[in-house]
């Protein structure tokens, strides 16, 4: 399996990207909260937000046991890999594609432009990652943040149901905090620090780098919305009757 996904990485990564496809297709099946089903932007983000749930749970996992097995996946980033990492690669590269497939085609690209911004970077990344077997353990260092992204997910699909007085976002609250410290922030900072410190031999240095600030800049600008938002917000927004709240309802996922 190895030998065909690097000798065909381009389909294979189309295939991974018809798989999550399907099963965004089959979660559509699964109940949703009624305050959600009666906005359609809201509709329409917890399903995304549920494939993208499915994506960080199993690519959260599966990094964490590549750094733990492997061990040499969180030194040598440049040219280091084993089967399972460039799978994984792979895998989550198919996901990518299909999120921002479905960003554009549901006509959601324009209130959506960081994700796509965002998806941009790392489909190209990872692609570069996968057609030349290059910077594959740094791949898969960056998608520690996945980890982060199952409260983070959590964290926005709770809101999207009106339960931020909710015990589990209590909870949520603080173990996204811990997470986006521990997996986003230092893994993204590991990354760039391992470009500088090695920028004088790694190919095409230059495009990582610029790729990793502005990155850093659009983690650093989310991580002051949640702050402001789950930490140091004074003013309550008024929930009414029907659980939505009364303002815009993209205005209020982007905090």
């Amino acid at each position: 399996m190895e030998a065909l996904l690097k000798s065909h990485p381009g389909p294979s990564v189309l295939v991974f990207s018809l798989l999550f496809r399907v099963v965004h297709q089959l979660l559509q099946k699964l109940p949703v909260p009624k305050v959600v089903r009666q906005d359609e932007f809201r509709f329409w983000k917890w399903k995304n937000l549920s494939i993208s749930m499915v994506h960080s749970l199993l690519t959260g996992t599966w990094t964490l046991i590549c750094a733990v097995v492997w061990p040499e996946t969180l030194t040598n980033l440049y040219s280091y890999h084993c089967p399972s990492s460039y799978l994984l690669v792979c895998v989550s590269t198919g996901y990518f594609v299909q999120d921002a497939g479905d960003i554009i085609l549901t006509g959601h690209a324009r209130g959506s432009w960081e994700f796509l911004l965002h998806h941009a970077l790392v489909i190209m990344a990872f692609l570069y990652a996968l057609f030349t077997q290059r910077y594959v353990a740094g791949a898969v260092v960056a998608l520690l943040v996945e980890v982060n992204s199952v409260t983070l997910h959590l964290r926005l699909m709770l809101k999207l149901a009106g339960a931020q007085s909710s015990s589990t976002y209590y909870i949520n609250k603080f173990a996204n905090l811990l997470t986006y410290v521990t997996f986003r922030l230092s893994a993204q900072f590991y990354l760039t620090w391992y470009i500088i410190h090695n920028y004088s031999w790694l190919d095409h240095g230059s495009y990582f780098l610029i790729s990793m600030v502005m990155m850093n800049i659009m983690i650093l600008i989310y991580f002051y919305r949640l702050l402001r938002t789950d930490f140091f917000s004074h003013t309550k927004r008024y929930v009414g009757q029907n659980g939505t709240h009364n303002n815009n309802s993209k205005k209020f996922l982007t905090d």
